[in-house]
């Protein structure tokens, strides 16, 4: 996504905003070994609350995993 940042006296330059990603490592104690999955934020928010097994089959029903 792009934008301006703007200056003091209102001089507008373009800029990007970047997405917000974070490579982590999940356990998953039912097959006992680790996943490494890149993950935005709010993805980060959505395991915390439902968990990772939850997350991973939302993601996989939605077609944003094809298998993990």
């Amino acid at each position: 996504m792009v934008g301006n940042n703007v200056s003091h006296s209102k001089r507008r330059t373009k800029r990007k905003f970047d997405v917000n990603l974070f490579r982590k490592r999940f356990f998953l104690p039912d097959e006992d070994r680790w996943v490494t999955l890149t993950v935005s934020a709010a993805g980060l928010r959505t395991i915390n609350k439902v968990g990772i097994k939850t997350a991973l089959q939302r993601a996989q029903e939605c077609g944003n995993i094809v298998n993990y």
